[in-house]
């Protein structure tokens, strides 16, 4: 029997205790400054990043551009938890009128988002059209992970200010209609750019077909969780038990049942929270599966952000100046423009537009169609888009991480 060195240290067990202080430094630190919630996203990012730098012998996780699946699994996992809980969170969904901003951030921003980074993926970037097409899909959707510190109030605490209320619900919907744009990327990618071949097909099937199924399936996943959370049996109801789990079993049930339709399972995801808050809208329970939702979604999300720091010295390798060009038209003049144009003429104020336009954080969701997308075809650029979307990322979340508390603050007082 082979003896063991006493205190030998295993480099796994090193990780872990380092992922850990890193946890813990990322949520602590910025409280020694501030009394708003802290920015801890692009901390645990930036520290990732330092340990992978200085310390040795660190188990190395899989690089998503050769081993994507694993992040595509993680990451998709976490968006459809937070889909689902930002869905929890709108309390009341009349009048209807206070929706005009959400549908014209989704109607309108987005495809202008889209079409503008495809233009500077091409013309900048040196991007083929398919790929450049994929970047402006990938990197268009407000985060619904990262972008919590901008979002309403879990149920029952009614903080639904309008420019809230806007960001919860476009982070719920974006992520699912941005997927068409995935696949038209796809569909360039694999057979040029020649519309009249794939056009209609990718009409009627990408957009109209698996849209439709998304909405539908979650509307009728939302009414099913609820009939048997709160109807049947009467006198022994499901939701009297507390147990919070029974939010991931249904979200995990709604999804997968709508990818099996060949729907949009992130629409479906946010349509069941949506739905579901609807029913017994006064029960106790509401809190509870939002919160336990939440807390799943917090754990995965500090762990693939230490992980996407960690691999961000191998991404980086492939930057050149004009990513930096595109990463920061994009978050500075791109988004706010884009929203600032699609909330003209609403009920919104000019504060009230500026945040809403300007506080589109990009992060995790990101992460997953990218992934997504690899694992379906081989890019020409494919190195070139991990280096703009992990150089997004990181931007994103420092600019908007360190102001936005500032920002809602602001807002919430005048």
């Amino acid at each position: 029997m082979k003896q063991e060195t006493f205190f030998e240290l295993n480099s796994y067990h090193v990780a872990l205790a380092i992922v850990g202080a890193i946890v813990i430094l990322a949520r602590w630190l910025p409280r020694l400054i501030s009394k708003r919630e802290p920015a801890a996203a692009p901390l645990m990012i930036l520290f990732g990043a330092g340990a992978t730098l200085s310390i040795p012998d660190l188990p190395t996780l899989p690089d998503p551009r050769q081993t994507p699946l694993p992040w595509e699994l993680v990451s998709e996992l976490t968006v459809i938890v937070a889909l689902f809980a930002a869905g929890m969170r709108i309390d009341r969904l009349r009048p209807w009128r206070k929706w005009t901003p959400t549908l014209r951030m989704l109607g309108i921003a987005m495809p202008l988002t889209i079409l503008a980074v495809a233009v500077l993926g091409t013309q900048i970037a040196g991007l083929t059209i398919g790929g450049a097409i994929l970047l402006g899909a990938v990197l268009a959707p407000t985060d619904p992970v990262l972008a919590a510190d901008v979002q309403v109030g879990p149920p029952h605490e009614g903080d639904q200010h309008p420019v809230r209320f806007t960001l919860t619900t476009e982070a719920g919907l974006n992520d699912g209609l941005a997927f068409p744009f995935v696949y038209l990327g796809l569909l360039v990618a694999a057979e040029g750019f020649n519309p009249t071949g794939w056009a209609l097909d990718w009409l009627l099937r990408d957009v109209l077909y698996r849209i439709l199924v998304g909405v539908v399936m979650g509307w009728l996943g939302g009414k099913a969780l609820g009939y048997v959370l709160f109807t049947i049996p009467k006198g022994a109801l499901l939701a009297e038990t507390g147990s919070g789990v029974i939010a991931l079993a249904g979200v995990l049930l709604c999804y997968g049942s709508t990818e099996m339709a060949e729907g949009y399972g992130f629409i479906s995801v946010a349509i069941l929270g949506l739905t579901l808050r609807r029913m017994e809208e006064d029960h106790h329970f509401h809190r509870r599966l939002h919160d336990f939702s939440e807390s799943i979604e917090d754990a995965l999300t500090a762990l693939l952000l230490v992980a996407l720091g960690s691999v961000l010295p191998l991404l980086f390798a492939d930057l050149n100046w004009r990513h930096f060009i595109v990463a920061l038209v994009l978050l500075v003049v791109i988004r706010p423009v884009s929203g600032w144009i699609a909330l003209l003429n609403t009920d919104l104020d000019y504060r009230s537009r500026a945040v809403a336009s300007v506080y589109g954080v990009r992060g995790i969701g990101s992460i997953y169609y990218l992934c997504y997308a690899g694992s379906k075809l081989e890019f020409i650029n494919e190195n070139q888009l991990w280096s703009l979307v992990g150089l997004v990322i990181l931007l994103s979340t420092i600019l908007h991480g360190f102001s936005v508390g500032w920002a809602m603050e602001r807002l919430k007082r005048e």
